[in-house]
């Protein structure tokens, strides 16, 4: 174990809104030290490294990260291109990584983080103590940092929500893990093609990984005959179900649902809406059966991919003060104009240091994280939170308080997806937003070449 050493602000993670909080920081003068726990920058973007952005390549690099990588040659993608995650990271996000230099270090995971001589529970003199992070190695060696302020943008991905509809794992989901999945498959890869091909899949989620999905196992489905999924919804069918279609003005997350919704005109899928899964049983043969909370019983699948949301990792944090909303665990200021309980159509107002402060002085949490269990981030509203937040650190109140951000409409929440041109005579999604139904229903939407039958 090492002594500890003092730095200005401490960023959790190398990710994209971690390595632009960097960037931001280094333009005000300001020293950052990024500890990633992953052993490259942007780790996590890596395992979805086969996912293509519905953002263009314009909206995920960030203004303050491309002027700190002019100087290195480094010349932005064409603007108007949707990048995979891979292309994220390898084109952007290592080389941002790279000029940042000896302010990045890689396998070194956040373990906790207090004020010097303070746990939660004192008052005494705790905003005059700077904060104390400590750091685990991949080696085991552990070091303790001092900084003035700290970033967290340690993201969400690491603590995916389970199946339960509850938000408790479902009874026998970990006894079936070697047959559940919480991402979204990589079918290019020749294993995981083989996991799923020829086979029946639940897919669990409502979302934009949802879609992609069911999007690429019926695109396996033409090739691989057998292959069927089975979408299972908490709620109902309902205008909004697919997306904003072609009145979401980013055009490929509108793509993405109508490609979903075309899985399961085609028969590809079947929907089965207001199921909320209690239980994974074990079939007579070997297969798995999902069982809703009101105990009815969906026909055995081969495999389940569960993708129904993820939640921030709060335990190294846990001796500080935060001020968090308590459905969706972001900032009290924050939570209400991302709640998807009133937002699930709606936009995102951009935000920054105002709504992002916690009672803790000169911590934040950003990206990902802050959003809590919101599913509605986009890349661009984690830049302008870090930029707000830097200027804030440099004293700059003026500049902090500044929106500099346009947001476009969302049409439907969620994360990243695939994006191919729709079909020309794809029908949008109709607007609006509709409540479950009391009972679960197996919805066959248009006829197509179905496999497997219904549930």
């Amino acid at each position: 174990m090492s002594e500890s050493r003092a730095v200005s602000t401490v960023v959790v993670g190398a990710g994209p809104v971690g390595l632009a909080a960097a960037a931001h920081l280094v333009g005000r003068g300001l020293e950052p030290l990024v500890l990633e726990a992953g052993p490259r920058a942007g780790a996590a973007v890596g395992e979805w490294a086969h996912v293509r952005l519905f953002s263009t390549w314009a909206e995920v690099v960030d203004p303050a990260a491309e002027k700190l990588l002019a100087p290195s040659g480094w010349s932005a993608p064409d603007g108007s291109v949707y990048p995979t995650g891979g292309d994220w990271a390898e084109l952007y996000l290592q080389p941002l990584a790279d000029v940042l230099g000896e302010r990045v270090r890689y396998g070194a995971r956040v373990v906790g983080v207090s004020r010097v001589g303070r746990d939660r529970v004192v008052d005494a003199g705790r905003e005059e103590q700077p904060f104390s992070v400590l750091v685990r190695y991949g080696d085991g060696a552990e070091e303790r940092i001092v900084a003035r302020a700290v970033i967290d943008a340690s993201g969400t991905w690491a603590t995916p929500a389970p199946i339960g509809g509850d938000g408790l794992p479902a009874l026998g989901e970990s006894a079936a893990g070697d047959r559940i999945s919480y991402r979204v498959p990589d079918l290019k890869d020749p294993a995981v093609r083989a996991r799923y091909a020829g086979r029946r899949t639940a897919v669990i989620g409502s979302g934009a990984s949802a879609f992609t999905a069911l999007s690429s196992l019926a695109d396996l489905a033409k090739d691989a005959p057998g292959t069927h999924a089975v979408w299972v919804l908490r709620r109902g069918i309902g205008g909004d179900t697919f997306g904003g279609g072609e009145a979401d003005q980013l055009p490929a997350r509108g793509a993405l649902g109508l490609r979903a919704k075309a899985a399961v005109d085609g028969g590809y899928a079947d929907a089965v809406t207001g199921f909320r899964t209690s239980a994974v049983d074990p079939g007579e043969d070997g297969r798995l059966v999902l069982v809703a909370d009101d105990g009815r019983r969906l026909e055995p699948v081969d495999e389940v991919v569960v993708l129904t949301g993820l939640r921030p990792d709060l335990s190294f944090v846990s001796e500080l003060r935060l001020g968090l909303d308590e459905r969706l665990q972001a900032p009290t200021a924050l939570a209400p104009l991302i709640d998807p309980n009133v937002h699930s159509c709606g936009t995102v107002p951009p935000h920054g240091v105002v709504e992002l402060s916690h009672p803790e002085q000169d911590l934040y949490l950003v990206g990902m994280k802050s959003y809590g269990r919101a599913p509605t981030f986009l890349a661009m509203t984690g830049y302008e939170q870090v930029r707000s937040i830097a200027a804030a650190l440099a004293g700059d109140r003026e500049a902090a308080e500044r929106v500099e951000l346009t947001l476009p409409e969302t049409g439907v929440c969620g994360g990243a997806g695939v994006f191919e041109e729709p079909a020309q005579d794809a029908e949008p999604a109709a607007g609006g937003c509709c409540a479950a139904p009391s009972g679960a229903q197996v919805v066959r939407l248009g006829a197509g070449p179905a496999s497997g039958g219904g549930c």
